[in-house]
């Protein structure tokens, strides 16, 4: 069985998916549930896009960068909150906002797909 990247993002939606569960209960049992909260909305809102490209990813010239930058980016931008509500500081330097601004190149990307039909459409 050969392991694709396709299969991988189908792996880590689910994972993904996992994780924003997992912070959204560390949410309801912090005194402060506002970073756990936000890493998992960026979790749960990305791993059914990531599905959705996975289903697409036949017909969606742009599917694999779009699901390389939205996994890169939501990797980023949740765990930059995750370490910070952990441990009081970020993953590094503006790791958060770099993980914003890719996934709003995995949109964009998503977006432009509509324009980028398939070679054997």
């Amino acid at each position: 069985m050969i392991f694709s990247f396709r299969s991988a993002t189908l792996l880590v939606a689910g994972l993904m998916g996992l994780a924003g569960v997992a912070a959204a209960a560390a949410a309801s049992h912090g005194s402060d549930p506002r970073l756990m909260a936000g890493a998992s909305a960026m979790c749960l809102a990305h791993a059914p896009a990531l599905i959705a490209l996975h289903a697409g990813w036949s017909s969606v010239r742009t599917a694999p960068l779009a699901a390389a930058l939205l996994i890169l980016g939501t990797a980023l931008f949740a765990g930059d909150l995750v370490v910070r509500h952990s441990t009081g500081h970020g993953l590094f330097p503006m790791s958060a906002p770099t993980g914003g601004l890719l996934m709003m190149a995995g949109w964009l990307a998503v977006a432009l797909g509509a324009f980028l039909p398939r070679r054997d459409a």
